[in-house]
């Protein structure tokens, strides 16, 4: 499955799938994308209706260099959790019960 511009990828993470029983999908998008693009372009990708779009930006790093004893800082990247209408689902979230 190919993403667009706006969404970057999927986060799957054991929070994020717990989430994803009860509706809510985390993405990790674009700096620069609004809530009302998030929520298009998921409506869009994946035929679903966004009830809600919470977004939250999260500071990059720093990640020691191997060999060196210097740090580089990792860049800022911003999280995207949309809420999707009851009933509804996206199947890239495998839940296990």
């Amino acid at each position: 499955m190919k993403l667009n511009y706006i969404l970057e990828k999927p986060i799957i993470t054991e929070k994020s799938t717990q989430a994803a029983q009860k509706g809510e999908f985390s993405f990790r998008v674009k700096l620069t994308a609004s809530k009302g693009a998030i929520a298009n372009e998921v409506k869009k990708v994946f035929g679903v209706d966004v009830v809600s779009v919470r977004t939250l930006i999260l500071p990059g790093k720093p990640k020691r260099i191997p060999g060196k004893r210097e740090f580089a800082k990792l860049a800022s990247w911003k999280k995207a959790i949309v809420k999707l209408k009851e009933g509804q689902k996206i199947n890239l979230f495998s839940e296990k019960e």
